[in-house]
């Protein structure tokens, strides 16, 4: 009777063991499966990380923070963010009642005021200006001066006309 107990106790545990056996497989198999589908998945991430990154350098191309013969101009000035300080002066153009005075539109719905921002070089800026239905471009031509006062001058514009 006694040798019966451990014979039926060898054979359960030899069940049991084989059961672990083949699930660990299954999951080993599997798991192997999630990790080669996430290194694919993370190749396309790097990958795309990586063209992002290539378009946000050509987008930055034309900008004063990254063109060292142009922010060259204003070393002396000792400024921590000369585009910064550059955009914040055009931005107070805005502050005046009625449309921008740089603007050369009458709004429609409202004040045209100046939006966006993008300070090319040392010479130019192209903003986006708005009135909150009509919008439109402007080009700049900006001179920073040593005393830190922005003279700015309209050098082209366009309006879009309305899409509805």
């Amino acid at each position: 009777m006694k040798n019966k107990i451990f014979l039926y106790l060898f054979v359960f545990s030899a069940l049991i063991a084989l059961y672990l056996f083949v699930s660990s497989g299954n999951m080993s198999k599997e798991n192997n499966t999630k990790i080669a589908s996430l290194e694919k998945e993370t190749v396309k991430l790097k990958d795309s990380l990586k063209n992002l990154n290539l378009k946000m350098l050509e987008m930055e191309y034309f900008s004063l923070d990254n063109n060292d013969d142009a922010f060259a101009y204003y070393q002396h000035l000792n400024l921590k963010n000369t585009s910064g300080y550059i955009a914040d002066k055009l931005l107070e153009t805005n502050e005046s009642t009625g449309d921008n005075p740089l603007i050369p539109y009458e709004g429609m719905e409202g004040d045209f005021k100046i939006n966006k921002i993008k300070v090319l070089n040392h010479k130019w800026i192209i903003a986006d200006f708005s009135d909150g239905q009509y919008w439109g471009d402007i080009i700049l031509k900006y001179e920073l001066k040593d005393d830190l006062g922005v003279d700015f001058q309209l050098l082209d514009h366009l309006l879009y006309a309305r899409s509805n």
